[in-house]
């Protein structure tokens, strides 16, 4: 009962529809149907005025309103007195609205599920005990126990010795992933049968579930241009409708032919199909682990031509190892001073130097780090660079070391002297060839790598896996420059460090790989992927592909059957009321169509399937 009184609260002209329609059956029974006559008309010709103030306030905002054909259906049988197919047009238009709320709704249940899913409450190991407190009291280092199958309240460290955690709504992974002692949890998984304790690395609103539903929250309140694009379709219909619908009037000499038209030509399957088939595209898309940010990049992922990568990180691990350590100073002493340099830094080589230095690592004084070059500190007095040939020793000469295919230099000084040079490789991920082979199957015609990197490890990296052009030795402002010059466009740019945020913002589609990546990598995509993976990259391309085509396919059917059924009305064998309740089933079975948006398709199926077979190739780089 509560559920239906919040549905007549929230949509009072469908109540108001709903009971004329009530009291005007009853007067039909009991009177000559004069009444009833009035008291329906009365009500459809003020839902009628309402549609007509909207329609001039759309004109006034510069957009042409499709309500004209409802308005002038409802005017049109109300004078040639079918007030009961007034009556249902009126119905379609006012429950339209809930009836697109209730498909966008099922079409967005993944988004739905990521915000609903949030924790409210966290439970703090205490010296007396557990302690029950809201989310956002939580403090960084607080121990905190999570009990089985709840949702994990912030990032944290996990204390236990081993847990089992359902990423699945986060990453679209499905199967649950193992995790032991020391190991980081992301808030918002869900804990496995047993109780564990984890050391809360942010607070809630720093942690990464909270990314995630400011994410959501920011794509579900977004609207697709392409809607926009419906709307240019309802010129040309608004036209034909009214030719059909006066030339059947003009040619049989009976004004109730122009009403039986019109009540079959009213522009619902233009307003909703579109909504609907984009929510339900953008719900797909959250389940493979990938947050759409905005409605509208889905039909630019659709249109896409060429994709760029960086290279660090993104085409490789991003978990650089050190093969080689080059020194006029004990090894121990320059990896640590190295280390102290770039204790701070988000770039995975100076991770993973500071990885292999010892665990006295010094904090430096001053650092600054500086994008596509190095960094430079001060350690104990001394001025340390790190980075490559040029940056560190403050010469133009090229680097006068060649490495192995798949290796580069670090070099280290101290007080502007060269002290020493450290060989790296990160391997490249095992997915990488597949997923870029599956983008050329896909109709991308360009693949492109955009990196900082050396010109010749770039080229290497890029012959074993068949990129198409490579573009080495970048800056920051450099790749925005290039990502200018790619073609074919659209443009679609995948990273996730702080030096490709200005690249990402600049592309025609930004994606950022791993939602644990670089904050500012984050905030400027497009689309973020939950799962570190770059098989999700094609799949991404055919979600747009496919939601694009459903849209079309869902106007073109509300369109088509519009049209045949106006060209009935046109013949007079076909009653204004029955018109108007197949017109309903019209735009019924332009929600149920736009609704396949949210199924996988047969392709991208098959793609996932063949893309996670394991590769045979090692395959390393920097």
């Amino acid at each position: 009962m509560k559920r239906i009184q919040d549905f007549l609260s929230k949509y009072p002209l469908v109540a108001l529809v709903a009971l004329s329609a009530v009291f005007g059956v009853l007067l039909e029974l009991c009177t000559d149907g004069r009444w009833a006559q009035l008291l329906v008309s009365g009500v459809a010709g003020f839902i009628a005025l309402l549609q007509f103030k909207d329609m001039v306030n759309t004109l006034r905002d510069g957009s042409f309103g499709i309500d004209i054909l409802a308005v002038t259906a409802i005017a049109s049988t109300i004078a040639v007195g079918e007030y009961w197919a007034a009556l249902v047009v009126c119905l379609m238009l006012t429950g339209g609205e809930a009836l697109e709320e209730y498909a966008e709704n099922r079409a967005g249940a993944e988004l739905t599920a990521l915000l609903e899913g949030a924790p409210t409450v966290a439970y703090l190991q205490t010296e007396a005990g557990l302690k029950e407190i809201d989310i956002d009291d939580v403090e960084v280092g607080d121990r905190l126990v999570v009990r089985p199958h709840e949702t994990i309240p912030v990032d944290g460290t996990l204390l236990s010795s081993s847990a089992l955690i359902d990423e699945s709504q986060l990453t679209g992974e499905s199967l649950p992933v193992e995790h032991h002692e020391g190991e980081s949890l992301m808030s918002g998984a869900l804990n496995g049968n047993t109780t564990i304790s984890i050391r809360a690395q942010a607070t809630a609103e720093d942690s990464q579930y909270q990314r995630i539903v400011s994410l959501v929250t920011e794509a579900r309140e977004s609207k697709a241009p392409f809607v926009r694009l419906a709307d240019r379709v309802a010129i040309p219909f608004t036209l034909v409708a009214f030719l059909i619908a006066g030339s059947a009037w003009a040619l049989s000499g009976d004004a109730m032919r122009f009403a039986q038209v019109l009540v079959v030509a009213t522009p619902c399957p233009l307003i909703i199909a579109a909504p609907v088939a984009f929510m339900a595209g953008m719900s797909r898309a959250a389940r493979s682990g990938l947050i759409v940010k905005n409605a509208g990049t889905i039909e630019q992922i659709s249109k896409v031509k060429s994709v760029a990568f960086d290279k660090t990180g993104t085409l490789t691990r991003g978990e650089p190892e050190i093969h080689v350590v080059d020194s006029r100073m004990p090894e121990s002493d320059i990896l640590r001073l190295a280390a102290s340099a770039e204790l701070y830094s988000s770039h995975p080589l100076g991770q993973a130097i500071v990885s292999a230095a010892s665990n006295d690592i010094p904090e430096p004084e001053r650092a600054r780090d500086i994008p596509a070059q190095g960094v430079e500190a001060v350690v104990d007095g001394q001025q340390v660079k790190v980075g490559k040939y040029g940056f560190v020793t403050g010469s133009n000469e090229s680097d006068p070391h060649v490495t192995e295919p798949g290796r580069s230099s670090i070099y280290i000084s101290i007080d502007g002297e060269l002290m020493g040079r450290l060989e790296m490789s990160d391997p490249i991920r095992e997915e990488t060839p597949a997923s870029l082979q599956a983008l050329h199957e896909i109709d991308i015609r360009n693949t492109v790598m955009l990196t900082g990197d050396a010109k010749g490890t770039a080229k290497t990296v890029a012959n074993v896996l068949g990129i198409d052009s490579v573009h080495a030795g970048l800056l920051p402002e450099d790749k925005v420059d290039a990502i200018g010059r790619v073609q074919p466009g659209p443009v679609m740019m995948v990273g996730d460090g702080v030096n490709d945020a200005p690249v990402l913002a600049a592309s025609d589609v930004g994606v950022a790989m791993g939602a644990r990546g670089a904050a500012a990598a984050v905030e400027s995509a497009d689309v973020v992927i939950m799962l570190d993976d770059l098989t999700r990259i094609p799949r991404l391309v055919l979600v747009g592909q496919r939601t694009m085509r459903i849209a079309w396919q869902a106007i073109a059917i509300g369109v088509g059957f519009s049209v045949i059924l106006m060209l009935i009305g046109a013949s007079g064998i076909m009653p204004a009321f029955v018109g108007a309740w197949m017109q309903e089933l019209v735009d019924l079975a332009c929600i149920l169509w736009a609704l396949r948006a949210a199924r996988p398709s047969k392709q991208e199926l098959e793609l996932g399937a063949r893309i996670h077979q394991p590769q045979v190739r090692e395959l390393t780089s920097v």
